[in-house]
Formats: C-alpha cells, sequence, structure tokens
C-alpha cells in the first residue's frame, strides 16, 4: 500500500463522477461512474455499490480497480490502483449505507468495495504521462 499525496486527495475530492475501471478474470474491461466514493484514510477508499451489475461480478473474479480523477482548475489527473474488497455486512457495510443514506435514503447501498491503494500514476498528458508517483 502507498499513502496518498495531498494532491491527488485534493483532485479526487473533487471529482464528481469518478470513473473506476475493473476486469474480469479473462480481462474484459469494464469503466462506470461511480457517484459516491468516500476517503477513509491516505491508503484507503471506500466505494458505494448502488448500482453496480458487470462492476459488481467482475469485483467477484478480479479485485484490482483502477480510478480516475482529474481537476480543470489545476490541470492534474491521476490513476489510482489498488485491490477491493467487497463488503455486504459487518460494520463496514453499515457505516457505508449510513453515509450513503446521509446523502439520499431512496438508494440501495448494496454493498461496500473498500479499496486499498497499491499505486498511483500521472495520468495528465505531456513528458510526465503515466511516471507513478507513488
Amino acid at each position: 500500500m502507498v499513502n496518498m499525496p495531498k494532491d491527488v486527495r485534493e483532485t479526487l475530492e473533487k471529482q464528481k463522477p469518478i470513473p473506476i475501471a475493473t476486469a474480469n478474470k479473462a480481462g474484459v474491461p469494464n469503466v462506470v461512474f461511480v457517484g459516491l466514493l468516500k476517503i477513509l484514510d491516505d491508503e484507503t477508499l471506500m466505494l458505494a455499490d448502488n448500482f453496480f451489475n458487470k462492476t459488481a461480478a467482475n469485483l467477484e473474479e478480479n479485485p484490482k480497480i483502477s480510478i480516475l480523477c482529474y481537476d480543470p482548475q489545476t490541470s492534474k489527473s491521476f490513476q489510482i490502483k489498488g485491490s477491493a474488497k467487497v463488503h455486504k455486512e459487518g460494520q463496514v457495510y453499515e457505516d457505508m449505507r449510513n453515509f450513503v443514506h446521509g446523502i439520499n435514503d431512496k438508494l440501495p447501498a448494496k454493498a461496500a468495495v473498500i479499496v486499498q491503494i497499491e499505486e498511483i500514476y500521472n495520468a495528465l498528458y505531456g513528458p510526465g504521462a503515466g511516471a507513478k508517483i507513488a
């Protein structure tokens, strides 16, 4: 795991919705927008599964996930890679439900997806494109 630098955190906090990518065990990719993401700490993110279909199936087969964020005001963009664990019960799940229902109690809040950050890359075009930053 790695610690998320301050500028990555600030960029991720501004990104709405958040594009995330997963792949099944055969490597078939899937990208969706997620409306609810919470930064738990500098190494851990929580995604709320409200409407995942292919994404949920992919995470059952392959826990790897990639998250993209971009801030047009600072012209910074980052790709966050990690491993996800899905929680459908227990305290982590209840915390996610409280988070989601505090925003919109009509959302299903099916599962909490906890992402352990493993790598962070510069995702902006130019000479530093693709450079690992954490």
